[in-house]
């Protein structure tokens, strides 16, 4: 397949929601709100937008720039922008670190189905709060449950990916980020219409300046990289897909808006129905897995019927958000050896999902029966999380910046940005300046902050 071959998204919108089905994911519904329950509330919100706009957007165009000047995979992009140098590396980070979190990410995808299979079921019934954490814990360290669903949720992924960019990819992102949305939105107006919910709601809209400290800046430009995915290849790998009329800007703030209302909405779904019932907001990650099950119960005490409908409709939006990150991951994964080393696209997909499925039950197993197997004093999961999280996605998004702020002739990103000057872009000389000096020294800081350096 050449360049001028190469397949492409087959419409604008189409282009919008498989770029906002990569950002949006477990990070937005799971992992948002409870690092928003830990920072205070309201003042982290409008941080980390304030992360997203000056920091996020114009990394994100810049990955952008790389994948659609390149028309190739994450690796080859920087190999056919940068021939005979070091980096190549870079992209080939971002392939392995998609792969790796894929890896273990989908072992909590995997634990998304259990909760609709749960809900669907009505197993929340009659439970008390410490029946919640007994069963999770026997659950997640199962030796095979979570094994089933974890092939469940890979062979839904790879069914999708086989299908082709248009076909799949597109067409599926087209059907599932509208149920999405319209799932968070009645989720979000039912908890809101709770008894007690107005605590939650001053709780997000109200802040709070005196808890606001250095850690909460670092962690919300934290949340807003994990959030829009930046530096794992994925938004540059489907870049390489759009066409030469795709507004990167546009495109880029479309899909900011997106990500950050499925992230602002999940509050207001959990954080009203956590006060409805006096639960605290810094429950942490188990806010989702262990304490929202025992609020649906409470909070619809009265209504047996709204606590069922809330809670499959809930861990059915966790398992979409899940699957359109799980997409765009083995995507990155499968454009690389299909295009690389001249691979069917059926082939490579299947060499993905196979090497996931070894690697994730080597992870999942790590929190049961080979806890106790540890690399550098860690389990498998707890290793895939922190090499990826808090090494290689700093250090590809630090690199990005700076390829395109010092690096990548600026003929080139000046073309990519305003489409051969067609387009009038006024915030071009800001992005550039962003990527070029305000990303690298931000970064930095989350890097040092991550990795416990920065106190």
């Amino acid at each position: 397949m050449t360049k001028n071959d190469r397949a492409n998204f087959g419409s604008k919108m189409g282009v919008i929601l498989a770029s906002a089905g990569s950002a949006v994911g477990l990070g937005n519904v799971w992992r948002f709100p409870y690092e928003t329950g830990n920072y205070g509330g309201s003042a982290f919100i409008i941080i980390y937008l304030g992360c997203v706009i000056l920091l996020g957007l114009p990394i994100m165009v810049g990955e952008f720039v790389i994948g659609r000047r390149s028309r190739t995979n994450a690796a080859g992009a920087f190999r056919v922008l940068a021939p005979g140098t070091p980096w190549r590396w870079v992209g080939r980070m971002g392939i392995l670190a998609s792969f790796l979190i894929l890896c273990y990410y989908s072992v909590v995808a995997g634990w998304t189905l259990e909760f609709v299979a749960e809900a669907l079921t009505n197993s929340f019934v009659g439970k008390t709060p410490a029946d919640f954490v007994a069963s999770f814990d026997e659950f997640s360290t199962n030796s095979w449950r979570p094994l089933i669903w974890l092939v469940v949720f890979l062979l839904l992924t790879h069914f999708i990916i086989v299908q082709g960019v248009e076909k799949g990819i597109e067409k599926s992102s087209k059907f599932m980020m509208p149920m999405l949305f319209i799932l968070i939105v009645v989720l979000a107006g039912c908890s809101m219409t709770l008894p007690g919910a107005e605590k939650g709601i001053e709780f997000l809209l109200k802040p709070d300046w005196s808890k606001v400290t250095g850690r909460v800046f670092l962690g919300a430009m934290g949340q807003a990289f994990f959030s829009l995915s930046l530096g794992l290849g994925c938004l540059c790998t489907y870049a390489s897909y759009f066409s030469k009329e795709t507004n990167l800007t546009r495109t880029a703030f479309s899909v900011g808006i997106i990500d950050t209302f499925v992230a602002v909405l999940a509050g207001f779904i959990i954080f009203p129905a956590a006060f409805s019932v006096g639960i605290k907001p810094d429950a942490g990650p188990g806010l989702i897995f262990i304490t929202l099950p025992n609020v649906f119960q409470q909070a619809f005490s009265d209504a047996p019927i709204l606590a069922y409908l809330f809670s499959v409709l809930f861990y059915i939006l966790l398992a979409l958000a899940a699957l359109t990150s799980t997409i765009s991951m083995h995507e990155v994964v499968t454009a690389y050896l299909h295009e690389e080393f001249k691979l069917t696209r059926k082939k490579a997909a299947w060499m993905v999902t196979s090497a996931c499925m070894v690697l994730g039950t080597l992870c999942s197993l790590s929190l049961g029966v080979l806890k106790g197997a540890t690399l550098f004093g860690l389990t498998f999961f707890d290793l895939f999380d922190f090499v990826t999280a808090k090494l290689m996605l700093p250090f590809g998004g630090l690199f990005i910046s700076i390829f395109i702020g010092w690096y990548l002739d600026k003929k080139i990103t000046r073309q990519e940005i305003t489409n051969e000057g067609s387009l009038k872009v006024p915030t071009y000389k800001l992005i550039v300046f962003i990527l070029k000096y305000v990303a690298p020294i931000a970064i930095s800081l989350i890097f040092i902050h991550e990795l416990g350096l920065f106190k």
